[in-house]
């Protein structure tokens, strides 16, 4: 028989190796960044050495002509208006998935996925049709002197039904997690159904509206397929910049394509960061008062 060697005890005060819960963590690190640089990193970099390319006198005429600065207006603006919209009933659509019962439920819940599946030019076309002055529903607005298509109305109702989504989808498991036993010692000591909301239910959900606020506003300033049927692309009115930048291209004009590029890319990265931001901030606020 052979002798059994136990492992010696630890000396008091020594430290033991950290141990990871996952292996292989440096591996895995690498791939990931490897990833990142092929996909992300590396496409941007190259967008950025293109614009250097140009002199500054040069890449301030293509950023900075009036009819790309009206297209920042129009996309930027039109994002915010829809994405804020879209916070407001997205979290109505949530709020009724969740806490009620009703017939065709499912239905109404698979339905909020259709802007993920339907192709964007679809989406575009189908808005068209409905929203024209012969279409309808614009049938019967456009006597009213209201134009819902070809204008900057219409990029706003595209940019709504596509985003629409991303906030129902990032407050739903939020709202299905909170523990109603808060919203009922809430009631049993007399608060009024608004203070329930205000103070019980929207501190755990305002991170995910922040989340989906910023997925909605991110893609619509990058949306494209479904704007152009309904937008009218008229210069200085209702042309959104991921045009512009197609027609840049059309013209063999790369390095006035990629500067525009380059801008939509810096303001869309500073919002983000003030976004993210306000979600640590929310979080961290949250965290203080529960604790």
């Amino acid at each position: 028989m052979t002798a059994t060697t136990l492992p010696l005890p630890a000396a008091p005060g020594a430290r033991r190796p950290a141990r990871r819960v996952l292996p292989g963590f440096n591996i895995t690190l690498g791939y990931t960044l490897l990833y990142l640089s092929l996909i992300v990193l590396i496409p941007l970099s190259a967008l950025v050495f293109k614009t250097f390319s140009m002199t500054w006198p040069q890449f301030w005429d293509a950023v900075a002509s009036p009819r790309v600065l009206a297209s920042y207006r129009l996309t930027f603006g039109a994002s915010l208006i829809a994405a804020l919209v879209n916070v407001v009933f997205g979290l109505l659509v949530a709020w009724v998935l969740v806490r009620y019962s009703f017939p065709g439920k499912k239905i109404v819940d698979a339905l909020v996925d259709l802007p993920f599946a339907l192709p964007t030019a679809v989406a575009g076309i189908s808005l068209t049709a409905l929203l024209a002055d012969n279409g309808w529903i614009g049938q019967y607005v456009a006597p009213l002197g209201i134009q819902l298509a070809f204008n900057p109305n219409g990029v706003v109702i595209a940019l709504i039904f596509i985003g629409l989504p991303f906030v129902v989808r990032t407050v739903q498991p939020v709202l299905e997690d909170t523990e109603k036993e808060l919203e009922e010692a809430a009631s049993s000591l007399g608060a009024t159904r608004w203070q329930i909301f205000w103070r019980v239910i929207f501190p755990s959900i305002a991170p995910a509206l922040l989340t989906g606020f910023a997925m909605a506003f991110a893609r619509a300033v990058g949306e494209y397929g479904s704007v152009i049927f309904i937008a009218g692309n008229m210069p200085m009115v209702s042309e959104i910049t991921p045009l512009i930048i197609i027609s840049k291209l059309e013209q063999y004009d790369y390095a006035g394509a990629t500067a525009v590029a380059t801008v939509m890319l810096l303001i869309s990265f500073v919002l983000l960061l003030v976004i993210n931001g306000l979600q640590a901030w929310q979080r961290k606020r949250s965290g203080g008062a529960m604790a």
